[in-house]
């Protein structure tokens, strides 16, 4: 049961939260108040040393070993809550300095795509400082979603975190066209699955008469199952969710946002909300509807799998490399799901949960590097992301295209990664609740996705640069801070997995709050 805390050891709690949206409003109030000239020099640090202290603070929170519900109930704050707030915090974070960078952003969303007003602005060096503002709210909307107890604090997190999102994808600076057609069709679609958690939402509000997920959870034991609203409920929540996920069938929208969308924001959602939406599946499907596990499992059997093998053959057809990142993130959101499944079984929840907090941690710190080094491959048009364009890459950059076959061979689950490990905890969990044939089409999946990224390894080393080919923009310090901690998170998880499984493995403990 949910315990009431003493207003004090609330705010405790939710310090998190409390400081990174606190940040966002003081950087509206910089956009609003100060003078444009200093608006960025005062944003990065405040954003920067917000996401900092957040973690300090989730780490205080860790220590504590406090395990309830906050804000009357609707806030959990658990193990698996607070280790996805670190990892989303720390993705963030990164994040921020590829965002921070130079050359990413339009400098006026409002001129038209080659109009004189745009010349102007750019000869000007006019910049949207608001970026900042944004991403925080984004971030604030990330660590809410996956620690909501209660279905309308879910959702308003939902839009928290989307909304920000929906206006960075169409602020590229370079490709506008195609920016503001990611960002339009992610608005489209985003709002369609938002209408559907939120019909889902009001469905099992009517079967049970609550929103607390525990209560929820309560009333279907009383139920037993058998009502045709209840399981329409459960179905429309269910796509809301695996929406963001990028799920099978529900994955359109992923491949042209990511490849329409600023770079930086590109390796935000591709990390952090992927971290948020795989908490918020885990602790709808865990904390309210584990009484009906019999009748969602046959159903993520069937997305689990048409995702691994949606993600894994369409990768291959790709000959833009953002595109080809998008669809790699697809497959692995199929391989998550083979978690998901493996949790709802008592004996083997706790090696699932730990399976996939490691998964989270590994893959995130993989994707922004991997859309780092994106960033520094540019041709006359700006990124050079068309495949045909990274041929020879390895002869004119031995470093960027190594560290960039690194994380390829991680993405691939190749041993001494930390893609290997987080592979093996997830497939181990679901050989041990007999999920076989789940585990057999992952490997498959992960066989097929190999070929793929050997491909451009394949092309970058082995084949000979093109006169005309694109240039190598020197990094700048947080770019290289970028690139240099994703290779050595990717590394030292693949090496000494221990101490990152076993933190997971204790904030699996717990499980979620109920």
């Amino acid at each position: 049961m949910n315990q009431i805390q003493p207003p004090v050891i609330e705010y405790a709690q939710l310090a998190p939260l409390l400081v990174v949206f606190g940040a966002a409003v003081v950087g509206v109030l910089v956009e609003a108040f100060a003078p444009r000239y200093l608006r960025k020099s005062l944003h990065m640090p405040v954003t920067l040393l917000s996401l900092i202290a957040a973690f300090v603070l989730t780490l205080w929170q860790g220590l504590q070993g406090s395990r309830n519900a906050a804000a009357m109930g609707a806030v959990a704050v658990d193990g698996a809550t607070l280790f996805i707030w670190g990892t989303i915090l720390v993705l963030a974070a990164v994040s921020v300095l590829l965002i921070n960078d130079e050359d990413h952003f339009v400098a006026q969303a409002a001129a038209l795509p080659g109009s004189a007003e745009e010349e102007e602005s750019l000869s000007t060096g006019a910049a949207h400082t608001e970026v900042y503002p944004l991403a925080l709210f984004a971030v604030g909307g990330m660590l809410l979603f996956p620690a909501s107890n209660d279905l309308l604090i879910m959702f308003v997190a939902l839009e928290v975190m989307s909304l920000p999102l929906y206006l960075l994808c169409g602020l590229a600076r370079r490709r506008r066209l195609l920016s503001q057609e990611a960002a339009m069709k992610y608005f489209l679609l985003g709002s369609f699955s938002s209408a559907f958690f939120l019909y889902g939402t009001a469905l099992l509000y009517g079967v049970t008469g609550t929103v607390d997920l525990g209560g929820i959870s309560d009333a279907l034991a009383g139920i037993g199952g058998e009502d045709t609203l209840l399981y329409v409920g459960v179905a429309t929540l269910g796509v809301g969710l695996l929406f963001k996920v990028g799920a099978a069938p529900f994955q359109a929208w992923k491949p042209d946002v990511y490849q329409g969308a600023p770079t930086p924001i590109t390796a935000l959602m591709a990390s952090g909300t992927l971290v948020a939406a795989f908490g918020a599946v885990l602790r709808v499907f865990w904390v309210a509807l584990g009484g009906l596990q019999w009748d969602w499992e046959p159903v993520m059997w069937g997305v689990a799998i048409l995702t691994m093998i949606v993600g894994a053959i369409l990768a291959i057809t790709q000959t833009d490399i953002k595109r080809m990142l998008a669809y790699s993130s697809i497959a692995h959101g199929g391989f998550l799901l083979v978690g998901v499944v493996a949790i709802g079984d008592a004996a083997q929840n706790q090696a699932a949960l730990r399976g996939l907090l490691f998964y989270l941690a590994a893959y995130g710190f993989t994707t922004v590097g991997a859309f780092a080094v994106v960033t520094l491959v540019r041709d006359a048009g700006g990124e050079a992301n068309h495949l045909s364009r990274w041929a020879g890459l390895g002869k004119r950059s031995p470093l960027l295209a190594g560290v960039f076959a690194f994380f390829l061979l991680a993405f691939a689950g190749i041993p001494l990664t930390s893609g290997f490990f987080g592979k093996y905890a997830v497939f181990a969990a679901a050989g041990g609740v007999q999920a076989w044939p789940l585990v057999v089409v992952g490997v498959l999946a992960s066989a097929i996705a190999a070929f793929f990224y050997v491909r451009v390894i394949v092309l970058m080393f082995f084949s000979d640069p093109a006169a005309d080919g694109p240039t190598i923009a020197v990094p700048t310090i947080g770019t290289s801070t970028v690139v240099g901690l994703a290779a050595l998170a990717t590394v030292v998880l693949g090496i000494f997995p221990g101490p990152v499984l076993d933190l997971a493995g204790t904030a699996a403990e717990s499980l979620f709050v109920r």
